[in-house]
């Protein structure tokens, strides 16, 4: 795919663009807690969002997406970057320019965009937060920002939850912004203390499997989940001194249930907490490679969010099931938001396609649809790459 001459053909220029690179992530244990203030251990993987960038004389910004050509170019004026509905994708970078010049950056000229992501689409595996952060690290270089990279992270979650509408945590645009070559990120999503574990992955592989059921998260049950928690954590703060759900232990958790209204809430809180604490034990059995008790806590980690959370639903459920039949599979889980999107199996590389093929055929078989898998590699965090980086587009 030539990305640079489809930039120049579309902007009809010579110039050649700047380049810059976003990974997308999957979530390894810590699903739905990143805010009830528990741990997260997610991993950049080598699928993301590329975005080329010229300047322009005027105040006009032009979008275009090699992903969604039918969009055409979307141009906007700096002087008014709201949200439009009709804007589609464009909402992303657009939301990350209006909140930096609200913040008070100076973006005083404007910009030919083009983007190109080859991350499933809807699938899980963060291409929104891989969006805004390829435009935020982008915008600093261009305009040459006085913006710490973990302040682009902040401010990429504040346009998720108040310009796009979604009530996410600070996870996919933390990890998607911070991650390290072959390392796993344990965040504190609370107190945003980090700490990284090698991933050495010699005789084994994570398996991204994808349901290609697309998720809509701000047309999903994420808000109601997200709702339902805050309920919660003020029935238990009536008489428990916590600030977040995840302060809670398991025990305490099971002292004080009864103070929750409703068999739905207990539920919840029980996924919260036990989710916390899974993602901490898993931590330090990454580190001392103890994989077949890693892939039981993925295992165990995909049945809490399936019986006490309830996002999974029948795709991901029958992908999970399937992989866990397979000699070789260590451990399988749902990642992401859940309903639909990606699992993800731990599995030994000696293995591998009996277990693609097999889980496949019964997918199919189940669903009526095909699934796709992908082995990624993980790589480092939101950065400029350069254009010897799209060679590997072909």
């Amino acid at each position: 795919m030539d990305l640079l001459n489809k930039f120049k053909e579309i902007y009809q220029t010579s110039e050649s663009p700047r380049v810059f690179f976003a990974p997308g992530r999957i979530n390894l244990v810590g699903e739905h807690i990143d805010y009830n203030g528990g741990h997260v251990f997610p991993a950049t993987i080598s699928y993301g969002t590329y975005a080329l960038a010229v300047k322009r004389k005027d105040s006009k910004i032009r979008f275009y997406s090699m992903n969604m050509p039918d969009k055409g170019v979307i141009e906007r004026d700096l002087t008014d970057l709201s949200f439009d509905e009709k804007d589609h994708w464009s909402n992303y970078p657009k939301g990350i320019i209006s909140f930096l010049q609200k913040a008070g950056y100076g973006i005083n000229f404007g910009l030919d965009l083009l983007f190109f992501g080859n991350l499933p689409y809807g699938a899980g595996l963060s291409s929104s937060a891989s969006i805004e952060m390829v435009t935020g690290i982008l915008l600093r270089e261009m305009y040459s920002l006085a913006i710490s990279k973990l302040e682009l992270i902040k401010l990429a979650q504040r346009v998720e939850n108040d310009y796009i509408g979604v009530n996410s945590g600070i996870m996919d645009q933390f990890s998607v912004g911070m991650g390290k070559k072959d390392q796993a990120i344990l965040l504190n999503t609370n107190t945003l203390h980090y700490e990284y574990a090698p991933i050495k992955l010699k005789k084994h592989t994570i398996l991204i499997m994808n349901t290609n059921k697309k998720r809509a998260l701000a047309e999903s049950k994420y808000n109601e989940r997200f709702h339902e928690c805050t309920k919660a954590l003020k029935q238990l703060q009536t008489k428990l001194p916590i600030a977040h759900l995840c302060d809670l232990t398991l025990e305490e958790f099971h002292r004080n249930k009864d103070l929750l209204s409703t068999d739905t809430l207990r539920k919840r809180v029980q996924h919260v907490v036990s989710e916390n604490e899974r993602t901490l034990r898993a931590f330090q059995l990454l580190r001392k490679e103890d994989w077949e008790a890693f892939g039981r806590l993925m295992t165990e980690s995909h049945h809490s969010l399936q019986k006490d959370y309830e996002v999974t639903g029948i795709e991901l459920d029958t992908m999970v099931s399937a992989a866990l039949k397979q000699e070789g599979v260590l451990g399988a889980r749902m990642t992401g938001a859940g309903f639909g999107g990606c699992a993800i199996a731990l599995v030994k590389n000696n293995y591998m396609e009996e277990i693609t093929e097999n889980v496949q055929a019964i997918y199919e078989q189940t669903i009526g649809e095909r699934a796709d898998f992908y082995q990624a590699t993980v790589v480092d965090g939101a950065k400029e790459v350069g254009l010897d980086s799209l060679q590997i587009l072909g």
